[in-house]
C-alpha cells in the first residue's frame, strides 16, 4: 500500500466495508463479519480493527470459543490481519463505573479480552474514555487508576497495550498517564474527535506523541458530527507533519464518515488520506 519508507498498517474500523449491522454503521456485524475479510484485501488494506460491542458480546468471535481460530483462519486466507480491538463494551459498561457490579464485570471482560489477544497476536485494546464512559470527574479519575492498576503487570507480562481514549484535554491526559507509569498503557488518537473538540493538535503530539499507539483516522466539523475527509475541522497535513516526528509504527485506521452504500465513499476518502500521509513523510 505505501512506499518502502512507509512501515504502518492501513486498515478500517470493522463493519464500515459492509452493509450496516441493524442500522448502525459502527458495529461488529454478527452473521455475516466474516465477509470484511474479503472486501478489505480488494480495498489493498492491511487490518480490521475489530469492535467487542456491549449487546450481544458474546455472540462476538472474540469471546466465543471457536472465534479466535476463525480469526487467524481468515488471518491466513486474505492476508488482513486483526491487531487491534476497540472495545465499545466500555462505553455502555465503564470500567470505572460508579456500580461496583457494572465495574467488576467490565473488569473481568478485559482479562478475557486480554488472553484472546496474546492467543491471535492482538497488539492494542483501545479502551474508549469518552461520552457515556468520560472521566469526566476527579472521583471518576480515581476509579479507572485503581481498575488499570490492577490489570497492568498482566499487561506488561504479556506485553499487550491499552491504547486510551479520552477527551481530556493535553495537560490532564498525560498527567493520567503519568499516574499509570506504564509503557502498555498508551494513546489511541482520533483525529476528526480531537478536531471536534477544538484541540491543537501539536500540543496534543508535544504532550504524548511518543505514547500513540492506534490511531483513527475521521474528520468532524467543530463540537459536531463526523463528514467526508478533508470537509471538517481537522488539519490532515499538520497533524501527520508534525507525527513523522515521533516514531509511530502502530496502524492507521479509517473510521471515516459512510453512508448507506458505504464503498465509494470509503474508497475515495482512502485514496485521499493516502496521498497526505505520504506527503507528509515523503515530501
Amino acid at each position: 500500500m505505501w512506499s518502502k519508507k512507509m512501515k504502518n498498517n492501513m486498515g478500517v474500523m470493522q463493519g464500515r466495508l459492509l452493509p450496516k449491522y441493524q442500522g448502525r454503521y459502527q458495529a461488529h456485524p454478527i452473521g455475516y463479519w466474516q465477509d470484511e475479510f474479503f472486501q478489505a484485501k480488494e480495498f489493498s488494506l492491511d487490518c480490521i480493527e475489530f469492535i467487542l460491542d456491549f449487546n450481544d458480546a458474546e455472540r462476538n468471535p472474540l469471546l466465543t470459543k471457536g472465534g479466535p481460530l476463525e480469526i487467524l483462519e481468515l488471518s491466513s486466507e486474505t492476508g488482513v490481519v486483526v491487531k487491534t480491538v476497540c472495545a465499545d463494551y466500555f462505553m455502555e459498561a465503564p470500567l470505572h463505573s460508579i456500580e461496583e457490579s457494572i465495574a467488576n464485570k467490565s473488569y473481568k471482560i478485559l482479562q478475557r479480552l486480554i488472553d484472546v489477544a496474546v492467543k491471535i497476536s492482538i497488539t492494542d485494546i483501545v479502551i474508549p474514555c469518552v461520552d457515556q464512559s468520560t472521566l469526566n470527574s476527579k472521583e471518576a479519575v480515581e476509579r479507572f487508576v485503581v481498575q488499570m492498576k490492577k490489570i497492568i503487570p498482566t499487561l506488561e507480562k504479556q506485553n499487550i497495550n491499552l491504547s486510551l481514549e479520552t477527551d481530556m484535554a493535553p495537560k490532564p491526559f498525560i498527567e493520567l498517564l503519568d499516574k499509570l507509569n506504564s509503557r502498555n498503557i498508551t494513546v489511541n488518537y482520533d483525529i476528526g474527535n480531537s478536531a471536534a473538540l477544538g484541540f491543537d493538535s501539536d500540543e496534543e503530539l508535544e504532550a504524548y506523541g511518543d505514547k500513540i499507539s492506534d490511531i483513527h483516522i475521521k474528520d468532524r466539523v467543530l463540537n459536531g458530527g463526523p463528514i467526508i475527509l478533508g470537509e471538517g475541522n481537522a488539519d490532515f497535513d499538520r497533524f501527520f507533519n508534525k507525527l513523522k516526528e515521533f516514531d509511530y509504527n502502530g496502524p492507521f485506521i479509517m473510521q471515516a464518515y459512510r453512508d448507506d452504500e458505504g464503498l465509494e465513499v470509503f474508497k475515495k476518502q482512502k485514496e485521499w488520506i493516502k496521498k497526505i500521509i505520504q506527503n507528509s513523510y515523503e515530501g
